[in-house]
């Protein structure tokens, strides 16, 4: 059997995606052509060297100028490939172990600056306006988008956290709030809500439809029976529509909560407070937020004309 065949049916043996397995025969196909090209030989996983798998990183990053994120990934397929076959026997070691990554330096992360926040919060003002004003049939949907947005905007929340709160994990009046949250693995925490997330929460709460089968708070406002609250895809959509109408491109939830962490290291709140209300574990996830993005790179280089 050819052992590229055998190496994709140890890939799906192992239950990886059909993408996952197209990858790596296609990383590992483009290395045999390159190898063939390179030593005029046929493609042969027991001719592997150390020096050949050098030979590649170099001419991927000088010859190809691929980026890192492509070089690493295409080493790593090649170094999966090479490790499956020390383990059948086909080779006796693996040539790839001590082959190094290329450093990728992470860009900060993508928010909102002030202008476009300002944006944001007057797209959403003239929208439920407009609803009241025009299409009171649409009101009440109206009225929980835009409360959805600001709630993300104030709390950080990730979109699957959000949508994931039940009434029950509210405790809420005009003067103070908190809100229980229940995030990835199986932790808790608990989140203080600022005055306008309070308020948008009431507000939306005041015009929420009752049911007995629907504990969730960012329900739908026409189907309350079916008890769950609405979807990832409806909750992205929302966002993702008044971003269009405030001039911001491909805005997500996850923006808004990277907005809402930037604004809190931008008010000095320390990286240990910021870190607990966004539910990392580690500082070191947190620390993204001081970390220029190339929006911040663009701006200080501009400074100097």
């Amino acid at each position: 059997m050819d052992v590229i065949q055998a190496f994709n049916e140890y890939l799906v043996s192992l239950d990886r995606s059909s993408l996952t397995c197209q990858g790596y025969i296609a990383d590992l196909k483009y290395f045999a052509q390159w190898f063939e090209e390179t030593f005029e030989e046929k493609f042969a996983v027991q001719n592997i060297t150390v020096g050949d798998i050098r030979q590649y990183r170099q001419y991927l990053t000088e010859v190809k100028r691929y980026k890192a994120s492509t070089v690493n990934r295409r080493l790593i397929s090649l170094s999966v490939f090479l490790q499956w076959a020390r383990s059948t026997s086909l080779i006796d070691s693996n040539p790839a172990e001590h082959i190094r990554m290329i450093n990728v330096v992470q860009p900060g992360v993508k928010y909102l600056n002030r202008k476009e926040l300002s944006a944001l919060q007057r797209t959403i003002e003239k929208d439920l306006q407009l609803a009241r004003l025009r299409y009171p049939k649409r009101w009440r949907t109206r009225r929980r988008d835009a409360s959805l947005v600001i709630f993300l905007l104030n709390t950080g929340l990730r979109i699957s956290e959000a949508l994931n709160l039940r009434l029950d994990d509210l405790e809420i009046s005009e003067r103070k709030g908190v809100l229980t949250v229940y995030g990835k693995g199986g932790k808790y925490r608990k989140i203080p809500l600022n005055a306008e997330a309070r308020k948008v929460i009431l507000e939306w709460l005041s015009v929420r439809p009752e049911s007995d089968h629907n504990p969730y708070v960012w329900t739908s406002t026409e189907r309350l029976n079916l008890g769950g609250p609405i979807t990832q895809r409806s909750a992205q959509r929302i966002v993702r529509r008044y971003g269009q109408d405030a001039g911001i491109h491909n805005l997500t939830p996850h923006m808004l909560r990277h907005t809402f962490a930037k604004n809190l290291i931008d008010q000095d709140v320390g990286l240990e407070k910021v870190a607990a209300l966004l539910g990392h574990s580690n500082l070191n996830t947190t620390r993204i937020y001081i970390t220029p993005n190339e929006r911040d790179l663009a701006q200080a280089v501009e400074k100097l004309t």
